[in-house]
């Protein structure tokens, strides 16, 4: 790739905030929704969205059940995660939880009435903020080792055809060098994850008492991917990534950085199969002596296993990271 510049071209962050939140962008359309491209932990089992629910009890408890106890999903979807934990809670927790959708699209119809839909995170959250698959879709630029050994920007076409354009300077070479320092080695490449920080920093600023919790596909300086994670899905499977609207844009997550961008006391990443482990999700199968006792309920509870497999499975749903990061309180997770 040689440096260059010329029409149409830019940097990945500028392209891919159009290509996804744009008038025409890729979550500002109306229809099915993130579920039809990708595969989330929301939509892989109802046993997510029940660990979710206890999490939030757990809050509660630690926070000497208020009158009001918040519960705030970033990044939305079409809401899925936010009613299903609303289904999942016990009715007098229910009672008092305000549950809040955050998300740049139109409310989907046929969404539980009790989930106020908005675009931003309200102030002073008294409750659990929970952040999944949000910030990998924060759009940010890429990095990559020209043959002197110089890392620059990586612009890119709205047909995805890339060039190098100028070095890294200012606030995101800082960032580089701190968190994915780059060997001078032609090819490398490093997504700068400042614009994440900020973001981070910023949503989790919204929490007065209570847990800011961030789940994504995640990395941390000790094993950062030498040519970096940018890539699209569609229809459910992974694509080039293309920033025309057609296709979602991610990369995943330096979840570190992320951490120190909010440095709180508690403050600990752990993988997703350690934190549903602690909420009471296993994949465990039943004993096979219930399938004679009770063959429905085997049958069920082997139904489950293998969604809560699915959920915590090495390789997969269960490599994601979680940044917990409490506010006024322990740590609820445990474990």
């Amino acid at each position: 790739m040689t440096p260059g510049t010329g029409e149409g071209l830019r940097g990945w962050r500028a392209a891919a905030r159009d290509a996804l939140y744009g008038p025409e962008g890729f979550y500002r359309r109306p229809g099915e929704g993130p579920a039809g491209h990708f595969r989330t932990s929301v939509h892989a089992s109802p046993l997510f969205a029940g660990a979710v629910a206890r999490l939030l009890c757990r809050v509660d408890d630690a926070l000497g059940r208020p009158a009001v106890l918040d519960f705030v999903d970033m990044a939305a979807g079409r809401g899925e995660l936010a009613a299903g934990v609303l289904a999942a809670l016990p009715a007098g927790v229910a009672e008092r939880t305000r549950a809040c959708a955050v998300e740049l699209g139109g409310r989907p119809a046929g969404l539980d009435q009790r989930v106020e839909w908005r675009t931003e995170p309200p102030d002073g959250v008294t409750g659990l903020l929970f952040a999944n698959e949000w910030l990998d879709n924060v759009p940010v630029d890429v990095a990559e080792v020209d043959a002197a050994g110089v890392p620059r920007l990586v612009l890119v076409r709205g047909d995805g055809t890339e060039r190098l354009g100028e070095p890294v300077t200012g606030a995101e070479a800082a960032w580089l060098a701190r968190w994915w320092p780059l060997a001078a080695e032609e090819g490398l490449r490093a997504e700068i994850g400042l614009p994440r920080d900020r973001a981070w920093a910023e949503v989790a600023g919204t929490v007065a008492r209570g847990l800011a919790v961030a789940v994504d596909y995640a990395h941390t300086a000790a094993a950062r991917p030498p040519f970096g994670t940018l890539t699209g899905f569609r229809e459910g499977r992974e694509t080039a990534p293309v920033p025309d609207g057609s296709c979602d844009i991610t990369a995943h997550v330096a979840l570190d950085a992320c951490a120190a961008a909010c440095a709180l006391p508690g403050t600990r990443l752990l993988a997703q199969r350690e934190a549903l482990d602690a909420l009471g999700v296993s994949g465990a199968r039943p004993p096979l002596a219930l399938a004679s006792t009770d063959p429905a309920g085997y049958v069920r509870a082997l139904a489950s296993a293998g969604e809560a497999a699915e959920l915590t499975a090495p390789g997969g749903l269960g490599d994601f990271g979680w940044l917990v990061q409490p506010v006024g309180i322990g740590d609820p997770i445990g474990g």
